[in-house]
């Protein structure tokens, strides 16, 4: 079980990441552009592992249900400068209290920002209420399901279809 520190307040203030100049905040309607350009620059394979299909041309509606927020979705947006690189939501339903996403811009992979995303919307999360974190991972994404297993060595992981259900007990 992983234990981090929460923040007793519901506030989230926005502030830039140590040393490279990431700044993790939620998103805001004026982001639909950056969204659009994020997802369009994103390999196929980053694509496929986070969508679980490829989307070099995003609709307009995905790009919009990519950045809505209400009381059952938060979304949480890594920018650098004007580009987002990265994008991490979560949603309240499904088999755990909120079933979370996120995928970070190739050149951004392995420098922390996903790490950062997934604790800053956790965090948010359990603040909400949330005790419980479930999400889908295919497969074959090694990286994704070794920091599962880092991180929640207690998470439960049924295969099913070529993917991986995750569910995990977050002590935060």
């Amino acid at each position: 079980m992983m234990r981090t520190q929460l923040a007793r307040s519901r506030r989230d203030p926005v502030r830039a990441l140590p040393g490279d100049g990431v700044e993790i905040r939620p998103a805001r309607a004026d982001d639909e552009e950056r969204i659009r350009r994020f997802l369009a620059g994103l390999s196929p394979r980053t694509q496929t592992l986070r969508f679980f299909t490829g989307v070099n041309r995003p609709s307009a509606s995905l790009v919009r249900s990519l950045l809505v927020m209400d009381e059952r979705r938060d979304v949480l947006l890594a920018v650098h400068g004007e580009a987002v690189v990265g994008h991490a939501m979560s949603f309240k339903g499904g088999q755990a209290d909120v079933e979370i996403a996120l995928v970070v811009a190739d050149e951004w992979q392995g420098r922390g920002v996903g790490s950062r995303l997934a604790r800053r919307l956790l965090r948010r999360a359990s603040v909400a209420g949330a005790r419980t974190l479930g999400m889908d991972v295919l497969g074959d994404n090694r990286k994704v399901l070794s920091m599962v297993r880092r991180a929640w060595p207690e998470a439960t992981m049924k295969a099913s279809s070529g993917a991986v259900e995750v569910t995990a007990t977050v002590d935060l």
